[in-house]
């Protein structure tokens, strides 16, 4: 049974949304700070945190980089309020998996929790289905990638993404149409697909200001067009 644990130095908010994990299905374990938090997480070993930017002492995104230096695959769904657009983006941009904005549906929140879970869950396989595109490989039953021989360091959300481009080459999507079918969200904020966007062309292209594999398509929103359609071997 997955294990989530909660960051947030609001008790209501925590029994909450706890009481909404443990109904279904979930381990709940519960931090009230980041010093608390990086304790539990050692302790506990959770398989994702639902992190509040704006906690009391070390706050939410050092509470993150620490978490991700010890578990670098460890997800996280931050917790912002609203109207603070600046955190959630710069959460994306360091690589949370997920943010939800207060006050939220706590259903909508076990929802996104069970996506990624189900995501970054290993699949027993003895084959694999591996994606290529020149140097870039991407293994969607291992939930892998490697650009060369390195491999690459990418979030489920991130991984999905990927994947979904480089198995629709040459097909624009709009922004709402990849959060639809790539993450199963029938409502959210689309400029979330441009940060994930913009931190996948950091890793896969070589000149992100000039992309030669993730295209954007005005008026439209983003297509794989992979480096042999530009001309590259």
């Amino acid at each position: 049974m997955p294990t989530v644990l909660v960051v947030d130095d609001d008790l209501t908010l925590r029994e909450v949304v706890s009481g909404y994990l443990v109904r279904a299905g979930l381990d709940v374990v519960e931090a009230e700070d980041g010093l608390a938090a990086l304790a539990v997480a050692r302790e506990h070993s959770p398989d994702l945190v639902v992190l509040d930017l704006t906690l009391p002492g070390l706050d939410g995104l050092e509470v993150f980089r620490r978490l991700r230096s010890e578990r670098g695959d460890l997800p996280v769904v931050m917790l912002t309020a609203r109207g603070e657009e600046s955190d959630r983006v710069l959460g994306l941009e360091i690589g949370a998996d997920d943010y939800v904005t207060k006050p939220f549906s706590s259903r909508e929140l076990v929802l996104r929790i069970q996506s990624i879970l189900r995501r970054a869950a290993p699949v027993a396989t003895t084959g694999s289905t591996t994606l290529v595109d020149a140097d870039l490989r991407v293994d969607t039953r291992r939930h892998q990638a490697w650009l060369g021989s390195d491999p690459l360091a990418l979030t489920s959300r991130e991984f999905d993404l990927l994947a979904h481009l480089m198995s629709h080459p040459g097909t624009a999507f709009s922004r709402r149409e990849l959060m639809e079918q790539v993450w199963g969200w029938e409502y959210g904020d689309e400029s979330t697909v441009t940060v994930h966007v913009r931190r996948l062309r950091e890793k896969v292209e070589v000149d992100p200001a000039q992309p030669v594999r993730l295209q954007t398509v005005w008026g439209v929103g983003y297509r794989w067009d992979g480096t042999t359609a530009n001309g590259r071997p």
